[in-house]
């Protein structure tokens, strides 16, 4: 039988491929760094596990590209980390920090797996997609365990199944607007989470940053978030909802570098894309029109401020590039 891990790498293999060596470096430098710094005895196996999986993963995936001929990229390594810094985020934050990436992993491996054909390269995102729920298991038992869980608002239980009768269900803008679905009220509360854990995040990447125009632009993205937050909020409030914590006391007052800028703004944008993923989302599975528009209109907003991100990666260097397609014109005039 023909051996299928010979056949060559598609496109879209290439591209999950690429991206999760990226985020392993990244996350193999940001996790050395919470060892150093972990206190709770609780905490520290699950940042020992985490590094682990990263160095395995990167391990995999060398012995993929060495393969392929394919140039292994560099990501992030020991100079884009200050193991040695003083503690930037509290334990707790870490925690919550660690089960939001364990979110996102998910979600990338989920669609990885949705387009890689190769044997060997869908056993590798089966085992990304096996250490994110893992690594959500691991955080939300230990939450739970410490009573920093946060769960989303509970509604009534139906009474009975019911089909939409009005068109009433769509308003948003004019009369009287219908509650909230369970649907919108999760999306919602994911949002005000994301955001704050981001403005977390933003707000102590903006105290370490050395360079002056990242550190602006932290400053405009924590300012963006708390935005986004305030928004968010107000409409779960407006439903007599509860809305989420904010993480801000996650953060110490140490102004001493611990990551890198390259580091920062990669992160950063990193997660700009999954803010305007979550916002995509939430803007189908909302049907009441004031919520779809809202999120529609904070979409540019997120992309124009993703879009100044990467000129300043582009400025300094720092934007390492993607596998691309051949560009048949310029190999044909030359």
């Amino acid at each position: 039988m023909n051996d299928k891990t010979n056949i060559r790498l598609t496109a879209a293999e290439m591209s999950f491929l690429w991206t999760q060596y990226i985020n392993d470096t990244l996350s193999f430098c940001v996790n050395s760094y919470f060892l150093e710094k972990v206190e709770d005895e609780e905490v520290r196996p699950i940042i020992e596990w985490t590094l682990d999986t990263s160095k395995e993963n990167m391990s995999i995936m060398q012995e993929l590209f060495q393969k392929e001929d394919f140039p292994v990229p560099i990501g992030f390594t020991e100079q884009d980390v200050n193991p040695k810094a003083p503690k930037l985020f509290s334990d707790t934050f870490v925690l919550m920090y660690l089960r939001q990436m364990s979110i996102l992993a998910m979600a990338a491996s989920s669609g990885a797996l949705g387009l890689v054909t190769r044997p060997d390269v869908v056993d590798f995102h089966k085992r990304v997609l096996k250490i994110g729920v893992e690594l959500q298991d691991k955080t939300r038992d230990l939450m739970v365990k410490q009573g920093t869980y946060v769960r989303p608002p509970f509604i009534s239980t139906p009474d009975k199944v019911d089909f939409v009768e009005k068109q009433q269900f769509l308003a948003g803008f004019l009369g009287k607007k219908r509650s909230v679905t369970s649907i919108e009220v999760t999306h919602l509360f994911l949002n005000v989470q994301t955001n704050s854990i981001g403005k977390a995040l933003i707000t102590g990447f903006a105290q370490i940053a050395q360079n002056d125009e990242v550190k602006q632009y932290m400053v405009r993205g924590k300012q963006m978030a708390q935005k986004h937050v305030d928004i968010f909020s107000d409409l779960l409030i407006k439903e007599d909802l509860p809305a989420p914590m904010s993480w801000d006391s996650a953060i110490t007052d140490t102004t001493e570098k611990v990551f890198s800028d390259k580091l920062i703004m990669f992160h950063v944008s990193a997660m700009i894309a999954a803010g305007i993923g979550n916002y995509g989302m939430a803007m189908a599975a909302s049907p009441r029109r004031d919520l779809g528009v809202k999120y529609a209109s904070l979409i540019p907003e997120i992309s124009l401020y993703a879009e100044d991100g990467a000129n300043i990666m582009i400025k300094h260097g720092w934007l390492e590039e993607p596998p691309q397609a051949d560009d048949r014109d310029l190999l044909i005039k030359n």
